[in-house]
């Protein structure tokens, strides 16, 4: 009787590795992926809600007083908005008391 015992290699046990390594490397990617992606849009979300809450604020002053605050401070001193200047830069220009102002939020890199 001939009997014949094997032994795996160095090679063949990396081989046979290899597929697994791929599917961690692979499912890691994609949840970084995912993650970057929720903080991008978590960003413009943030974005976003500031400009409305201070249209909204710049919006009921007329509604009360018939004309737009003069400045950005006096809609966040009078209202409570919250401006992070270290994320955004507010733009805010009046035309005239009786035209709504131009209001610009960008995010700073």
């Amino acid at each position: 009787m001939d009997v014949r015992v094997f032994s795996k290699g160095v090679s063949d046990t990396i081989r046979e590795g290899i597929p697994s390594i791929l599917i961690t490397v692979c499912v890691a990617a994609v949840i970084m992926l995912g993650l970057l992606q929720t903080e991008a849009s978590g960003r413009a979300e943030g974005r976003r809600l500031l400009e409305e809450g201070i249209t909204n604020a710049v919006v009921r002053h007329y509604a009360i007083e018939g004309s737009y605050p003069g400045s950005i401070s006096f809609v966040e001193d009078s209202y409570g908005i919250h401006i992070d200047r270290t994320r955004y830069a507010v733009f805010y220009r009046v035309l005239a008391p009786n035209i709504m102002p131009d209001i610009t939020v960008v995010e700073l890199k």
